[in-house]
């Protein structure tokens, strides 16, 4: 084979290897466990918040956001081979800032709630380029639920030992103000490619 035949025969397999990313199936794939593994995080999370609240008060179930948030995160993301988090420009824990696709995604999400989509539709994802290589990124909105308003509501309205013990917790705290149907923060998923 001359030379020119087989730069013919190799450069389109070379440019297959080079494809900007994972085809449309894959894609649909790559959102469908991002998915479940938030549904996962967040019912977790949810179901042991309502027994705290049950149990303990709202002063007690905040143990429950401290403790086992970052624990329910962690075995997510093993479960599912990915890395599954919580952020919020007006993050609660200090170690929940958003990197700058999640800030751009939250606000992408918030704006589509303005423009009247539900809040618990609320979703978006992206394959992007990192210094290690291409990365899924999926971001789900953590809107706020009536539910969510005894620690995360107005300042005045926060019962007066669940603020005390949030500013033993959280002395950095910015999580609060809200009202119901806002997005609180969201879920993140990364996941190499």
């Amino acid at each position: 084979m001359k030379a020119p035949a087989l730069l013919a025969f190799a450069l389109p397999a070379l440019l297959a290897g080079c494809a900007s990313g994972p085809s449309a199936e894959e894609q649909a794939a790559l959102v469908a466990d991002a998915r479940k593994a938030t549904a996962a995080l967040t019912q977790k999370l949810g179901g042991e918040l309502k027994a705290a609240l049950g149990e303990k008060g709202a002063e007690g179930a905040i143990g429950v956001c401290k403790e086992r948030a970052p624990q329910i995160a962690a075995e997510v993301s093993r479960q599912f081979g990915l890395q599954a988090t919580r952020v919020s420009p007006k993050n609660r824990n200090p170690a929940a800032v958003p990197d700058a696709w999640e800030a751009e995604a939250q606000a992408g999400l918030e704006k589509r709630l303005a423009a009247g989509e539900k809040p618990e539709t609320l979703d978006t994802w992206q394959i992007v380029g990192t210094p290690t290589g291409k990365q899924f990124r999926y971001a789900k909105a953590l809107p706020v639920l009536p539910l969510c308003l005894t620690c995360h509501g107005d300042p005045a309205a926060i019962p007066a030992g669940v603020k005390a013990r949030l500013a033993a917790d959280y002395p950095l705290d910015k999580a609060t103000g809200y009202a119901p149907g806002m997005v609180r923060g969201i879920v993140s998923i990364k996941r190499p490619l």
